[in-house]
């Protein structure tokens, strides 16, 4: 705990990591959404945009947060020079 209250550990790195999995929570449901929902009902245009909402979504949230973490880890890098 005194890492976090003296700002000694980066705290968003963990923050990002539940919100990843929150995103591809998103992606699921949002495809299956797509897939089975509708107003004409399940279709095969509907079930193909689902899965590239899945697929896409996934991919997307990846690469965001992967971005946001290769900040926090140049932080730690730098970080490390600068103590020897």
């Amino acid at each position: 705990m005194k890492d976090i209250f003296y700002f000694e550990d980066m705290l968003t790195p963990k923050i990002i990591t539940f919100v990843y999995w929150l995103l591809l929570l998103f992606c699921v449901v949002s495809g299956l959404g797509t897939m089975f929902g509708g107003y004409g009902g399940p279709s095969f245009g509907g079930f193909l945009a689902g899965l590239g909402i899945m697929i896409g979504g996934a991919v997307g949230a990846r690469i965001w947060c992967e971005l946001l973490i290769v900040l926090f880890k140049i932080h730690e890098n730098i970080k490390k020079i600068a103590d020897k």
